[in-house]
């Protein structure tokens, strides 16, 4: 029969409730919570301060690093075992690569910039989230950015393209799955990420871009706002 109805009755096109906040870390340079239906990514950002070890420095420009973490309990499916696992460590690198187009550290040679991003509470789209709330928390530090970037993943469910999977769709059985995390910066359209995990054809994959674009620029009128919240008077 295929997905025909949404397990929370959302359209196939719908974000779930969408959030999203700046400055919310006192001691942090920048920092930002965005929350999409039961998800939610807490970012801080630290520095441009010089790096250590001095071998990992560039004399050229300065470094972006990511860090990814959910919390033990904040899984709806099994729970988290503290610290960086394998799942960690790949999320934190493609979140660097995803942000680095937008962050111009040409200013800061031999320095660091590091983004710590938490999960408190997750039901799927957790990377999104995450890229979504470091990009706020970047801003929310003063540093130079070309534009903001913005994330949400999409899917096949049994041949039925939606936008913003909940965890209950990526489970489910009854049929092909694909998750398709795509980040894009809306300016220009440039995807910085795009993952795919599961069963898609060519068509279908086009289509669920096409969805996730127009998705994202969504979520950047949702990060423009929460920034303006903050800084226009």
């Amino acid at each position: 029969m295929g997905y025909t109805k949404r397990f929370d009755g959302r359209k196939f096109d719908e974000l779930r409730e969408v959030e999203a906040k700046v400055g919310i870390i006192p001691r942090a340079d920048g920092s930002a919570m965005f929350r999409i239906g039961k998800t939610v990514a807490l970012a801080a950002v630290y520095g441009p301060k010089e790096l250590y070890p001095r071998f990992m420095q560039n004399p050229q420009q300065g470094i972006l690093r990511c860090s990814y973490n959910m919390m033990p309990f904040s899984s709806k499916g099994e729970r988290v075992r503290p610290g960086q696992n394998r799942r960690a460590k790949e999320i934190s690198y493609v979140t660097e690569k995803a942000l680095r187009p937008v962050v111009d550290l040409s200013q800061f040679p031999n320095a660091v910039v590091d983004v710590f991003i938490e999960l408190p509470q997750t039901d799927a789209g957790t990377r999104c989230a995450g890229i979504t709330a470091a990009a706020m928390a970047l801003a929310d530090a003063g540093l130079t950015m070309k534009d903001l970037v913005c994330s949400v993943a999409v899917g096949n469910i049994d041949g039925t393209i939606v936008t913003d999977l909940m965890y209950d769709e990526e489970a489910y059985k009854d049929g092909p799955v694909a998750d398709i995390p795509i980040a894009m910066i809306p300016s220009t359209g440039e995807i910085t990420l795009l993952q795919l995990d599961g069963e898609i054809s060519k068509d279908l994959l086009v289509k669920a871009i096409r969805e996730a674009k127009a998705a994202c620029l969504k979520i950047n009128q949702i990060q423009r706002q929460a920034l303006k919240q903050k800084y226009v008077k």
